[in-house]
């Protein structure tokens, strides 16, 4: 299940990150060359920023090759480190739960149900946002998953 995951989540990004520099290509294309810069490719830009920054936030979480200060971890015996491996994970499961599945299902939600829809695009902000929750359900999944070697 996991590698289908890991495998699912890497062609995702690859894709959104194609997406994220073609758009950006054009847009520097039309306003340089073209002398017209093209409306919607800095909204498409941001969108595709959020999607790739917190999809890629669960890939690497999953990887374990995240962002962490492991001074201390490192300094302290084997039976510790994994007692701070183990809090570090709860932690991680926390915010994952309360911050983007919770906090990020709210904003989905109301951004549907009071119709909010991006100024250039005109698609609901809903589907923008729906990267928190999605991030989050990932984040979670690899903080409880106990990674096999």
């Amino acid at each position: 299940m996991r590698q289908k995951i890991d495998y699912l989540l890497e062609r995702l990004l690859i894709v959104l990150m194609s997406l994220l520099v073609l758009d950006v290509l054009w847009q520097v294309f039309s306003r340089y060359v073209l002398n017209s810069p093209s409306s919607f490719t800095d909204e498409i830009a941001g969108f595709l920023l959020i999607w790739v920054g917190l999809l890629g936030a669960a890939y690497v979480s999953g990887k374990n090759e995240h962002l962490a200060i492991d001074y201390f971890a490192k300094k302290l015996s084997g039976k510790r480190q994994r007692h701070l491996q183990f809090v570090t994970r709860i932690a991680i499961a926390f915010f994952a739960i309360s911050t983007l599945i919770i906090g990020g299902s709210w904003l989905v939600y109301t951004r549907f149900y009071l119709g909010v829809k991006s100024s250039a695009l005109g698609i609901p902000l809903g589907y923008v946002y729906l990267a928190l929750p999605i991030s989050g359900m990932l984040i979670l999944y690899y903080a409880l998953a106990i990674r096999q070697k």
